[in-house]
């Protein structure tokens, strides 16, 4: 009954990874596309900063958990979420309004959710410390974004943005709180997405930042 037990836990918690990788691919190819296209990017550009913005930080987790070949290499419905995702941003982008300042953000805010929940879930099912676990969820959620702005030619946002890594952080670390309190990975998943989401737009609308050197 015991193993039983273990092994629904686990199939559950791999449902949750799998939904909040392929909903966070979505949301960041999109976001990546529509950054690239308004630095002046042709179709293959936009294509290239969408699949790695999308891509990237799953990638760099599933290397360092030892997840061979990574997520999004093995199954072929990330690559295709990504192509179709940055397909219709540029198409769209012709005929349609411009997507606002604002939304681009909302979107942000949401694939980090989505990542630092999935990899902090993820970590935790390969066994890694609870510490480190949080660690690698805050960098599935910057990672893309880091490689994007660095083929874009830009300071990361991570390096420079209010509460965007902190953010993060934060979000892994209620799942593990909240599942170190007995709460069901379902609901510890929701509860730590949230707090990143709600964290980083509350951010951005008071304009928060960590401490900076001055000087």
């Amino acid at each position: 009954m015991a193993e039983l037990s273990i092994s629904k836990t686990r199939t559950k918690v791999e449902s949750i990874v799998w939904a909040a990788d392929l909903a966070g691919t979505a949301v960041f190819a999109v976001e990546g596309a529509v950054i690239a296209m308004r630095g002046g990017l042709d179709l293959l550009g936009v294509m290239v900063v969408s699949f790695v913005a999308a891509l990237g930080g799953g990638v760099i987790r599933d290397l360092l958990i030892g997840a061979t070949p990574p997520n999004a290499i093995r199954d072929w419905r990330y690559a295709a979420l990504t192509c179709a995702a940055g397909l219709l941003s540029f198409g769209l982008h012709t005929v349609a309004p411009p997507i606002p300042a604002t939304l681009v953000i909302v979107l942000d805010a949401a694939g980090l959710a989505l990542f630092a929940v999935a990899g902090v879930e993820k970590a935790l099912l390969f066994r890694i410390h609870p510490f480190v676990a949080m660690l690698l969820g805050t960098m599935t959620g910057v990672g893309g974004g880091v490689v994007r702005d660095i083929l874009l030619a830009r300071v990361p946002v991570v390096l420079q943005a209010d509460f965007y890594a902190s953010a993060a952080f934060t979000g892994a670390l209620v799942v593990v709180l909240a599942r170190r309190a007995g709460m069901p990975s379902g609901w510890a998943a929701l509860a730590g997405g949230l707090a990143c989401f709600v964290l980083r737009l509350v951010a951005v609308a008071h304009g928060w930042h960590l401490p900076k050197a001055t000087g």
